[in-house]
């Protein structure tokens, strides 16, 4: 049995986004536990879909003690501000010393990242809270992280951990999963005391998150292959005749394969795709790390796909409802939370509304001023406000309508999909209303959530299944509990802070040599 210290400090940061994370962004509750300390963190993250979930089972099973340090997440949002980050990484740090880290009587550490943190005063968050906790603890005891589909995998992070895990899902059904297979790899590393030799590779052009899910080529194929080579296959999708396929854990050596297609909406210098390959010998890590990046490379056109105009997808929406036996879905793209969007920009609302699409519903419009108004007039009334755009982003204005408020909700509920799944929700106030000329309806919420569990709406009366039109405010995690209900899906470029285009966005800090998009631009 070996002492094990467990933690996590998670944040994606989109440095275009207009709102920052503060500290009480990180104490708060959401989907998720908020920051949390010491021995509550055990029982608090039990049976969430969060990698530190996952990673504190498996180290229970395996008969480990376990130190918990601290917990916190916030919402995707621009900068992590410095107060916050320092308060964080401190709590950790304290925590470790307190343990007697330092002084060896800890034997390893499970760390549950995001890797896609930018603060006011470091471009790479993870990598300088792992330089920290290398400087106390030293190079030897083994460092073991989970890591998020969209990191924006670095040297500095890569140098500092003894391996890293990342979820292979888009959307991420298997965060809980990959803290586990972290925390087995930690267990492995602990008995073999052996060091892992990483090979580590950066591709150069970056991947818009709407191409990046799993669900669909060209990902798909990239995560098999992945999969493929670690079990040592030598039967591998889109392999060249002939073509020596490195082989697994116990044939030629390769322990465990991280391919994060990265965060765009990120201006850092290391931003972009990334795979690091851990093995015990040299030559072999080395062959699957070119072989992965090779074929990322080779399928680099097929990132792409349609994306409509509001008005455009509303008009296609229409029609294809006429004879639809199920939604048709809007993805709002742009306007992803989870990405660093508001959640609150009102294209696609307006465009509902001009077409007087009946019946249509939106979600999650993150409006806490008009969620409030609705909790306080009640049911039954009408809204004595505009519902939306109260960030403004894009100089965008609320919508006026004659808003009925149709129903209300606390916003405390349990998520059932394949991602949330688990998840305590603590969103309210909520509400729907309808306007009563277009009988186009909007589901309000007081906190920034994705539209990714269907018990969104069904916590105020809309079964997500019966309604026409549904638009969510999403990239590609709606799929999870979406997809299986949907007639036909569209994605939608409406305003929002996730811009889909990193073309479009005005970069300082990449790397020379970098393309912005697949094909695209190279940025000098």
């Amino acid at each position: 049995m070996a002492r094990i210290a467990v933690g996590g400090f998670q944040h994606e940061t989109n440095t275009f986004a207009p709102q920052r994370a503060s500290w009480a962004d990180f104490e708060r509750a959401d989907a998720w536990p908020g920051f949390i300390r010491g021995p509550e963190l055990i029982p608090a993250v039990h049976g969430y879909n969060i990698p530190i979930a996952g990673a504190v089972e498996a180290l229970q099973q395996l008969g480990h003690e376990l130190v918990p340090l601290c917990w916190c997440s916030a919402p995707p949002s621009s900068y992590v501000e410095r107060d916050a980050y320092e308060k964080a990484a401190g709590a950790i740090l304290e925590d470790l010393a307190a343990a007697g880290a330092a002084e060896g009587h800890i034997d390893g550490i499970y760390l549950d990242l995001h890797g896609a943190m930018v603060t006011e005063h470091y471009q790479d968050g993870e990598g300088e809270l792992l330089r920290r906790i290398r400087a106390l603890v030293g190079d030897k005891l083994p460092i073991v992280t989970s890591l998020d589909f969209h990191t924006n995998l670095t040297p500095e992070m890569v140098r500092h951990a003894s391996a890293m895990i990342g979820y292979r899902t888009y959307p991420h059904i298997d965060m809980a999963a990959t803290g586990g297979r972290a925390a087995r790899l930690l267990d492995r590393l602990l008995k073999d005391r052996r060091p892992l030799y990483k090979a580590y590779r950066q591709i150069d052009f970056l991947i818009p998150l709407v191409w990046q899910c799993t669900l669909m080529e060209p990902t798909k194929g990239i995560f098999a292959l992945i999969e493929e080579i670690e079990r040592g296959s030598p039967d591998v999708p889109g392999a060249t005749a002939g073509a020596r396929t490195p082989g697994g854990s116990h044939n030629q050596g390769i322990v465990s394969i991280t391919h994060t297609p990265g965060f765009p909406p990120a201006d850092i210098r290391e931003c972009g795709p990334a795979l690091v390959v851990y093995g015990h010998d040299r030559e072999t890590a080395e062959a699957a790390a070119d072989r992965i990046a090779a074929v990322i490379k080779h399928r680099e056109p097929a990132f792409a796909g349609k994306l409509y105009t509001p008005e455009e997808a509303v008009a296609e929406a229409l029609r294809l409802s006429q004879n639809a036996a199920k939604p048709v879905i809007l993805a709002d793209v742009q306007d992803n939370p989870g990405a660093g969007g508001t959640s609150d920009t009102v294209g696609i609302l307006r465009a509902l509304i001009a077409h007087r699409a009946k019946g249509a519903v939106i979600g999650m419009m993150v409006d806490p001023e008009a969620a409030a108004a609705a909790e306080s007039a009640g049911e039954g009334a009408l809204l004595p406000c505009g519902v939306g755009a109260k960030v403004g982003y894009a100089g965008e204005i609320p919508v006026e309508a004659k808003w009925r408020i149709v129903r209300l909700g606390t916003g405390h509920f349990t998520g059932t999909g394949p991602m949330y799944g688990g998840a305590k929700f603590n969103i309210g106030p909520m509400a729907l209303v309808t306007d009563e000329d277009s009988g186009v309806s909007a589901v309000l919420a007081a906190k920034r959530i994705q539209a990714n569990d269907k018990e969104m709406f069904r916590h105020v009366g809309v079964e997500p299944a019966e309604v026409p039109i549904l638009v969510l405010k999403s990239t590609v995690h709606f799929r999870a509990d979406f997809q299986p209900i949907a007639e036909e899906i569209l994605c939608v470029r409406s305003p929002g802070a996730h811009v889909t285009d990193p073309a479009e966005l005005l970069y300082r800090n990449l790397r020379p040599g970098l393309r912005l998009t697949p094909l695209g631009p190279v940025r000098e």
